[in-house]
């Protein structure tokens, strides 16, 4: 089954990093995708970029709102994902506790929904 790890972290911790500092944490990113590859669980990943590149989009009563920014002003915006190919949710959650925002952020892990009629026996 397919589980997302949704990271969450405080855009503000990121940016006061140096830059010695960031390249240890992307090099702690790649470890763990490599890891993940390995191991044959990992499906994919990426980081996002900025809040300040997000906009949002609502349809309310056939208008079309585009706004700036993302959907709520939050101290701990999504940064990024991955997607594993686990047999459970435990497996999952072990993946994402090894995730580097996790010790400063938020991983939440959401299996992802299958449909059963789409279901190939």
């Amino acid at each position: 089954m397919e589980y997302l790890a949704l990271i969450y972290a405080d855009e503000e911790h990121w940016a006061a990093l140096s830059t010695e500092e960031r390249d240890a944490e992307y090099a702690r990113y790649r470890a763990l995708a490599a890891d993940a590859q390995e191991a044959g669980v990992m499906v994919g990943g990426s980081e996002l970029a900025s809040t300040a590149d997000a906009t949002t989009v609502r349809v309310r009563e056939a208008e079309t709102l585009v706004t700036d920014g993302p959907y709520a002003e939050v101290k701990e915006a999504l940064g990024g994902y991955f997607l594993f190919e686990c047999d459970s949710m435990e497996e999952a959650l072990d993946w994402a506790a090894r995730i580097p925002a996790a010790e400063h952020g938020a991983v939440e892990v959401r299996p992802v929904h299958v449909d059963p009629s789409e279901v190939q026996l």
